[in-house]
């Protein structure tokens, strides 16, 4: 009796006691006969994990109606063919301590075993944890997961690294093998920061395995096949530059002749208005956060600047605020091309602290007075602007004639900052604070 008893004198809490009783044959009443796959993944075995009634019950009420209810299991042997050895115990674990392991390898099965027995503050741990450690490299297994557990913070959580991390996510080792209904999830998302041309590498590739997975050859009536037209109408060919859809696109032969033939002549400017039959609307998440800067009240919009080879626009400005640049928009007119290189000064140091040198195709804007076609310039990284600093910016600009903005002011104040715009006395003289070009700076403060 003396041995039985020394185990209760030596652990003075209530916890300590129960936690001795973890996976112990002393006083079971119950047993659970569950799979252990090895570390190899492909070889398995049953595992019999001892357990107590009581305990169980008090935690889960799946657990009191299996033990109590007058349907109450009576074998004192039960199998669970649906989780693993490692996972049940670590919901034992919990039960009995209020603690858990929890891993990358093990807490969605956690997750799943504490829904199914009901246990809302082992749940709540589960999705903390994936919260936590949510990155490109998982998120597209969580997602279909944490929408079958409806757990909306944690589904909110992965449409957030979908978007703000959207290129290491698509060409992440798991997006090639995601569920159509994913795939077309995404496709679909106004919010994600990635190229158009690099959406499409990775769709098709997507393509690419699941002919090779269902046994096709993977040719482009296949992969158009296994897309479907709803993916395929959702990506948004116009938005890529026209050398990208010629190198890329074409040769993988995913789009019909006629898709082919309008889309080409949208990008040579034949097809004026006449709708393309994709998506031209760029990809607002390009944007996250980013603050504007519109400096005009109205819009010519007659294309009226006419010239000869190119024109250089010039502006002055200055902010009353640190911020970072981002980019910034200019003028176009429909369905034109332009070729721009930008340079911006800080006349306090004289010295050129950012330049951009790029083709452009002028697509339907929109700002505060209405719509106009125009081109937007990003950076590769932003630049960082010092208040109370005066910088020139200029843009030698190659193309079509141009709209151009009206009624604009020299002071704009926007949400955290102040802009200031002057004159500059260099180049083409059509653009000052108060008309011309550089209807909109993309910022961050």
């Amino acid at each position: 009796m003396a041995a039985r008893e020394s185990w209760q004198t030596k652990r003075p809490t209530v916890r300590e006691r129960t936690m001795f009783m973890l996976n112990n044959d002393l006083l079971s009443d119950v047993k659970f006969v569950v799979r252990n796959t090895k570390c190899d993944g492909e070889s398995e075995s049953k595992q019999v994990i001892p357990a107590h009634k009581f305990v169980l019950s008090i935690s889960s009420p799946v657990f009191e109606a299996m033990f109590y209810s007058e349907l109450a299991e009576t074998s004192h042997s039960i199998e669970l063919p649906d989780c693993e050895y490692n996972s049940l115990l670590e919901l034992f674990r919990f039960m009995y301590s209020d603690e858990v392991n929890l891993s990358g390898s093990n807490v969605m099965e956690v997750f799943y075993l504490a829904k199914k027995y009901m246990v809302p503050s082992l749940v709540d741990k589960c999705s903390e944890y994936v919260q936590s450690n949510l990155n490109p490299s998982n998120v597209l297994s969580v997602l279909p997961l944490a929408e079958k557990y409806d757990d909306k913070a944690l589904v909110d959580r992965c449409w957030k690294v979908i978007d703000t991390q959207s290129e290491a996510v698509v060409t992440s080792d798991g997006f090639a093998s995601i569920q159509h209904s994913l795939l077309e999830a995404i496709i679909s998302r106004d919010t994600l920061t990635l190229t158009e041309i690099d959406l499409f590498k990775a769709v098709h590739l997507w393509a690419t395995k699941q002919c090779k997975k269902q046994g096709l050859k993977a040719n482009g009536e296949a992969k158009r096949g296994i897309l479907g037209e709803a993916v395929v109408k959702k990506i948004r060919f116009p938005l890529m530059k026209e050398q990208e859809f010629v190198t890329v696109v074409l040769d993988k032969k995913i789009l019909t002749q006629d898709e082919v033939i309008n889309l080409v002549k949208f990008f040579n400017s034949a097809l004026g208005a006449t709708p393309v039959g994709f998506p031209e609307t760029k990809r607002s998440g390009l944007y996250p956060m980013f603050r504007t800067c519109d400096r005009f009240n109205d819009v010519i919009k007659r294309p009226d600047w006419y010239h000869k080879g190119f024109v250089m626009e010039c502006l002055i400005f200055s902010v009353n605020n640190n911020i970072k640049l981002h980019g910034m928009c200019l003028f176009g007119s429909m369905n034109n091309e332009y070729h721009v290189r930008l340079v911006i000064k800080d006349l306090h140091s004289n010295t050129t602290v950012k330049t951009k040198t790029d083709s452009f195709r002028s697509q339907e804007m929109e700002c505060k007075v209405g719509r106009y076609f125009g081109f937007e310039i990003v950076f590769d990284t932003p630049l960082d602007v010092k208040k109370n600093t005066d910088y020139h910016i200029e843009a030698k600009i190659s193309g079509p004639a141009y709209s151009r903005g009206c009624k604009g002011l020299s002071l704009v104040h926007v949400p955290g900052v102040k802009f200031t715009f002057r004159k500059s006395a260099e180049g083409a003289n059509t653009t000052d604070p108060f008309k011309g070009q550089f209807p909109r700076f993309v910022f961050s403060l």
